[in-house]
């Protein structure tokens, strides 16, 4: 809104004086810094060589122009290179006025644009734990943001259910599950394929113990353990077709995905496609052939092929073994032909762990070689491992944090602190149990999302749930306060229409910074959306409910005699509570009503 206008104004500006055309894309604004009179900050260092002049004569040239041709640039000042911009008090009454009448997020065009988003990617072979779920809610919120910023979104989940790991959980299985099933024990079935997961892991570390007390290096002791065999063995069976074997796997991975969906279903993320890896392990061989005919691979001695990354700074990599089976890179390959014939897309973003930075520079490299249209779009959202203040997680020794149990023991958490508050006496029994889990939820995705994707980040349950400081129970908290406001607005019949308000002449400090809040918010959606970044809208939304606690603290709504000014903070309420919710649904963040 406020920043559109702003951005056309200069792009005219530079061309009127300096004769060049400034794209609006490459235009932007800063918050003018406290100590200084303004609203917005242009930098005009950069432009040195466009307008042939210093930093502050350039601000002082545009501050003249924008203030003498621009009706709602009250003033300005410049400081060195920094143009600081007064405005108008009545561009933030309009802007109110336009806010009322329809959201900012209404106003963004579609673009021309599908970008497909991968995420989740679990293994058969365990339940999804807390690592899963920074993945789960980076994929689902980025999708998000970008179909909110006006692209056409595709999520998908490339589940990992064939190798020596799923295996593992396989054998240990055939030996000890006495052909029970997850009813049978009480139990989800990715818990108990997890679990065998373990078992498996127990018993290959007993026998290279044993094996290391007879004499073996540990090394080879690793090497020739009889269970590590046996899975091996059972995984040539499966690619053979043994049937037996085969009809283990497909019973076992059922019961995995019965649990991934409940899972799932009680986080609140969607998928608009399932890829297999057992359906895509094979391909990719035609683009080899593509590869080696173009002399983009070789095959060494062996009949293996590989490909030379040298002059890019990498080095050799391995696309196909000598006897002609895939590795993890033929597979990537083949399935992103796959994906991009599915949903032909100018973006591919794939979430995955920093562990695979290399992996994915190589994939794309390879892509770009062989020229696919989509190869520059590939995007690598890598994101820090999550770790607990007991350390790092492992899956095959058990010490991972349960996805399932981490939510259940929030939700605990949650209805302990909401009763310590006691403000919910009159809610039913099945209201307060939704509450719950919705302040559960919201606490965790809030405290994962919030911090930039790249970091590391450590995981303290406590910290999250926490109903003052800058968390998600916070924003959610702010949310039901004003709706509470907003109800009692309705019931004493305050008007928040734009009528009542758009005469107004001052507004107070506390209210014109909310509005210019409301009003930027497309810029933080572009900016997510650009970078990736839900980390961008977790702290917009703090910002907001920040700056809204402010103007409540400092100033009446109900108790304000003049009802101009009255209506004006009734429709600020309404335009943040709806702003709040909209951020929110973008992070996967219900927001409560009541609470």
């Amino acid at each position: 809104m406020i920043l559109q206008q702003l951005q056309k104004e200069i792009q005219n500006a530079f061309q009127t004086l300096f004769n060049h055309t400034l794209p609006i894309e490459k235009i932007d604004f800063q918050q003018t810094r406290k100590e200084f009179e303004g609203s917005y900050t242009f930098v005009t260092f950069p432009y040195g060589k466009v307008t042939g002049k210093r930093p502050d004569e350039t601000a002082t040239l545009l501050g003249e122009f924008l203030k003498e041709n621009v009706d709602f640039i009250k003033d300005f000042n410049v400081v060195k290179g920094f143009l600081n911009l007064v405005l108008e008090q009545s561009v933030w009454v309009k802007t109110l006025v336009n806010l009322n009448d329809k959201p900012v997020w209404e106003n963004i065009e579609k673009k021309d644009e599908k970008i497909m988003v991968e995420y989740s990617s679990p293994n058969t072979n365990k339940p999804l734990h807390l690592g899963h779920l920074r993945n789960n809610f980076l994929g689902y919120s980025v999708s998000e943001i970008m179909a909110a910023n006006g692209s056409e979104v595709m999520k998908v989940n490339l589940v990992n259910d064939r190798g020596i790991h799923i295996c593992k959980s396989m054998l240990a299985y055939q030996k000890h599950g006495e052909g029970k099933t997850p009813q049978d024990l009480g139990i989800k079935g990715d818990k108990m394929v997890g679990d065998y997961y373990v078992k498996f892991n127990d018993l290959f570390k007993a026998e290279v113990k044993e094996l290391v007390e007879a004499g073996r290096t540990q090394e080879q002791a690793e090497k020739e353990a009889p269970s590590l065999k046996e899975a091996q063995q059972m995984l040539l069976k499966w690619e053979q077709g043994d049937k037996e074997t085969t009809d283990l796997w497909k019973k076992m991975n059922g019961w995995v995905y019965e649990g991934f969906d409940e899972t799932y279903k009680s986080i609140g993320v969607t998928f608009d496609k399932f890829y297999y890896e057992s359906n895509t392990y094979l391909s990719g061989k035609d683009a080899v052939e593509e590869g080696l005919e173009k002399g983009i691979f070789f095959k060494k001695e062996d009949g293996s092929v590989w490909i030379d990354l040298t002059e890019d700074g990498l080095d050799e990599k391995l696309v196909l073994r000598g006897d002609g089976t895939s590795v993890y890179m033929t597979q990537d390959i083949g399935t992103a032909d796959l994906k991009f014939s599915d949903f032909p897309m100018q973006k591919s973003v794939y979430v995955i762990g920093n562990e695979q930075d290399y992996h994915m520079k190589v994939l794309k490299l390879i892509m770009q070689k062989l020229g696919r249209s989509y190869a520059d779009g590939m995007y690598h959202l890598s994101y820090g491992m999550v770790e607990l203040p007991s350390g790092k997680m492992k899956s095959r020794e058990g010490t991972v944090v349960d996805a399932d149990e981490l939510v259940a023991d929030m939700v605990e958490m949650a209805r302990e602190r909401t009763q310590e508050v006691g403000k919910i006496d009159d809610f039913s029994e099945e209201e307060a149990e939704n509450l719950y889990k919705m302040l559960a939820l919201g606490a965790l995705k809030y405290y994962l999302l919030r911090v930039e994707p790249k970091k590391k980040m450590l995981f303290n349950p406590a910290d999250s749930i926490d109903f003052q400081g800058n968390s998600g129970v916070y924003l959610q908290y702010t949310h039901a306060k004003i709706s509470a406001i907003l109800r009692k607005a309705n019931e004493t019949n305050i008007s928040h229409q734009s009528t009542s308000f758009e005469n107004l002449e001052e507004l107070e400090s506390t209210e014109e910074e909310l509005i210019r809040l409301l009003s930027d918010y497309p810029s933080y959606l572009n900016e997510a959306a650009t970078n990736y970044a839900p980390s961008a809208i977790a702290n917009y939304m703090y910002d907001l409910a920040r700056q809204y606690s402010k103007l409540y603290a400092e100033l009446p709504i109900f108790g304000e005699e003049n009802e101009a000014k009255k209506s004006l903070r009734v429709a600020l309420s309404d335009a943040t509570a709806k702003t709040l919710k909209h951020a929110g649904k973008l992070l996967g963040i219900d927001m409560p009503e009541r609470m």
